[in-house]
């Protein structure tokens, strides 16, 4: 997910023993809601394909991608990325918080599709101010695992 605004820096991924360290809570990850949208505790959701799970379809890669930004796990990000355009790193702005997902449209990226769109709008808060990031975003399944190419030019 390109733009300027990125959530938490990074921090490995967590144990779902472990304390979310996030400014307004300190509760165990796996009692969160994912925060893609879908409805489903963390680990049951975006937690498993974090934790290394293939995401099985490309909306739902692009789900645990926003999600990544939203927990902070950059390590996701540039793991999910297709070679050919990830950035060698990728900081995470810590004053930026994303706060809803709405998925638009899908093309392809299927169980059975080697190519795939999805469109959505994410919208975060940074410094006080409330921002939309839209995008049709590409997908290109590799070795069984979907992975980000970028936005549609």
């Amino acid at each position: 997910m390109p733009g300027t605004c990125a959530p938490p820096c990074y921090r490995p991924p967590i144990e779902s023993t472990e304390l979310a360290t996030r400014p307004w809570e300190n509760v165990p990850m796996e009692a969160l809601a994912c925060p893609c949208g879908l409805g489903e505790d963390y680990d049951s959701c975006c937690g498993r394909y974090h934790g290394g799970a293939p995401a099985p379809t490309a909306e739902q890669l692009m789900r645990s991608r926003y999600s990544a930004f939203a927990v902070g796990d950059a390590a996701y990000l540039l793991r999910t990325w297709h070679p050919s355009a990830r950035p060698r790193t990728l900081e995470l702005d810590p004053k930026c918080r994303w706060t809803r997902l709405a998925v638009l449209e899908t093309h392809g990226g299927k169980l059975f599709d080697a190519t795939g769109t999805v469109s959505f709008r994410a919208i975060y808060v940074l410094d006080g101010q409330r921002h939309v990031l839209a995008e049709t975003s590409r997908f290109v399944r590799e070795d069984g695992r979907w992975l980000y190419l970028g936005p549609v030019e």
